[in-house]
């Protein structure tokens, strides 16, 4: 049975983060590829994770519970949030994902520390940094990681594993290559200031992954490529 473009996409992608991990000096096996599925039908996260693409991303509270609802068997997917937080999703958050990238505020920290506590669990985060100080994105700004992160990480429903960012968009990949370094450097100064390490670094979309990964990526967000433009 032939097969489909999106899987025959899916696949390429894998294929060129291996190499792309490989040409770094790094083992493949240290770069998880979180397929970004927004606003495309569960159908289509079906189909990947029949062929064996276990991390998907999504950026609407609502939209990701209607597919984890769709979801079998059930506990297969490992789902990721990647979109803007909202303090009065907290309870819809905690303990639904198997990562939550974007978090970037005190407020919202609290409320979701608050709810983890109540519902008996424990959620795994990343903090989302703002490098550019773009205004339209979300991050806490770089003078405010170190202070956000080490009190993130004393919150006892919250389990912070590392650093997200999203650069400015560039039509040349190389450009936001001095993004990724600064937050692999800002994740070092966490670590040093926490006395532990931290797993995650999630940076690295469609268009600048190769070299997200040469900076020590370990988590690639990628969905145009894979599923196509979206509706």
């Amino acid at each position: 049975m032939a097969e489909s473009t999106l899987s025959a996409r899916w696949r390429q992608t894998l294929n060129d983060i291996a190499e792309a991990a490989r040409r770094a000096g790094r083992d493949p096996d240290e770069v998880t590829l979180v397929a970004v599925s927004k606003l495309h039908p569960f159908q289509a996260v079906a189909e990947l994770a029949q062929a064996g693409q276990l991390d998907f991303g999504e950026n609407y509270v609502q939209e990701a519970l209607d597919k984890q609802a769709q979801e079998a068997p059930a506990g297969k997917i490992r789902w990721h949030f990647i979109g803007r937080l909202q303090s009065n999703k907290a309870k819809f958050l905690a303990g639904s994902f198997q990562l939550i990238h974007s978090l970037d505020r005190l407020k919202m920290a609290r409320a979701l520390n608050s709810k983890c506590l109540e519902f008996g669990c424990r959620q795994p985060v990343l903090l989302q940094a703002n490098l550019a100080g773009e205004a339209q994105k979300g991050g806490a700004q770089e003078s405010e990681a170190l202070e956000l992160g080490t009190r993130i990480f004393n919150m006892e429903g919250l389990e912070l594993q590392g650093l997200m960012c999203m650069p400015p968009f560039f039509d040349e990949g190389e450009r936001a290559r001095p993004f990724f370094a600064r937050l692999r450097r800002l994740k070092a100064n966490l670590e040093r200031e926490l006395g532990c390490t931290l797993p995650h670094l999630s940076m690295g979309m469609t268009g600048d992954y190769p070299q997200a990964i040469e900076e020590g990526s370990t988590l690639v967000r990628i969905g145009t490529r894979i599923f196509g433009e979206r509706p």
